[in-house]
């Protein structure tokens, strides 16, 4: 697909000041926020921007290709778009503009389960190529449900997700009384009020709603009512226990995302499942964690050859991609970017983002003098 970049935003931080002003504070808050006092979170990026990176400028060169395989299929580009929760919260519609974008620009993208898409909405804009990622349920009924809807909808690959045992503890979120539907206190109907665009576009597309859940609620749930139902409707951690049923469901590619340590990836090799994603939730869940550079590093060390290593967490550009594909990354996910992307330029937002990502790494790759995405770690420093 040709690259379009609207030249107003020609970096994701241009983008996230945009979005900061087109959306309600308690959505952009939700979005752009980490746990505790976000130690981690600023972390993420400040750690990866550590890589340096060595070009060889007077190598021969026959140009530079981001094409790279991952499960058996070729993409165009290193990174795909992350799950995330409650994202038609924070721009109407978002889940299905970043999955039509997904598709059209050959990027994996992956559906949460608590976002505001079906799975089966999901599977029809990408022709059955989006990914899932399952929160795990209480009840092995719901569970078997979920991944059997995720099977019809013939989802190449199902994410399970490991670093939720508990729900982070997110001040501005608190403050905000956020939840699905938002909490409309007068101060957060004021936001809306300040914001027409967003108001108007959450008129047309309805009431957000947890639209993969929707099957197994209760009608008519009131805030408390629905936060109840999740609380008993999903729990976080996951054990061997766990995992052995759903590998023996799943015949799709299975993959771990939250490992932060050897020992998880070390079981997830156990338990046969064909990748992990190195992540700590975008900061999201523990504030006094590393950041994921650094545990990315000795996993891809010690178990590349042995397991798919795939990282987010922190990523914000071309260069940053880079970084992490250097740091021994096989594959990367970001979520916030693409947030910011579809939140400042609507429909335009995700063809925008994935352009103005692949433009950035191929500059690098060219001024690296970097073939193929598997010659990164060839210029770590």
């Amino acid at each position: 697909m040709a690259l379009k970049i609207d030249t107003r935003y020609p970096s994701i931080d241009d983008l996230r000041k945009k979005a900061q002003k087109k959306i309600p504070k308690f959505a952009f808050e939700y979005l752009d926020g980490g746990c505790n006092e976000d130690v981690n979170l600023i972390r993420n990026t400040a750690e990866l921007r550590d890589v340096q990176l060595k070009p060889n400028y007077l190598r021969k060169h026959s140009g530079s290709s981001q094409k790279t395989k991952l499960f058996g299929v070729e993409y165009d580009a290193p990174f795909g778009i992350a799950p995330v929760g409650l994202q038609g919260l924070m721009w109407p519609n978002s889940p299905e503009i970043l999955a039509k974008a997904a598709f059209e620009h050959n990027i994996p993208f992956i559906l949460s389960t608590v976002t505001t898409t079906s799975i089966e909405r999901a599977s029809e804009l990408t022709e059955g190529k989006a990914w899932f990622q399952l929160y795990h349920p209480t009840e092995d009924r719901l569970r078997d449900d979920i991944i059997k809807r995720a099977e019809a909808a013939e989802c190449p690959v199902l994410v399970i997700l490991c670093d939720v045992p508990t729900f982070g503890f997110r001040p501005r979120d608190i403050r905000n009384g956020l939840a699905m539907p938002p909490k409309m206190s007068v101060k957060n109907i004021l936001q809306v009020l300040g914001k027409p665009h967003w108001a108007m576009q959450t008129l047309k597309y309805g009431q957000p709603n947890f639209a993969n859940l929707l099957p197994y609620m209760p009608k008519g749930l009131d805030l408390k009512q629905l936060g109840k139902f999740m609380d008993q409707t999903f729990s976080g951690r996951l054990n061997e226990e766990k995992i052995k049923p759903i590998r023996d469901m799943w015949k799709g590619k299975l993959v771990l995302k939250g490992v932060a340590s050897e020992y998880d990836t070390e079981e997830a090799i156990r338990l046969g499942l064909d990748g992990i994603i190195v992540s700590n939730h975008g900061g999201r869940q523990l504030d006094a964690g590393e950041s994921t550079v650094k545990p990315l590093s000795r996993i891809a060390e010690k178990y590349g050859d042995k397991i798919e290593v795939m990282v987010d967490s922190g990523l914000r550009s071309g260069p940053d991609v880079a970084r992490a594909m250097a740091s021994g990354a096989k594959f990367t996910f970001m979520g916030r970017s693409f947030m910011y992307g579809v939140s400042a330029l609507g429909k335009q937002g995700g063809n925008h983002t994935i352009s103005l990502l692949k433009t950035e790494l191929q500059q690098v790759m060219e001024q690296l003098c970097c073939e193929k995405t598997s010659d990164f770690p060839e210029h770590l420093i």
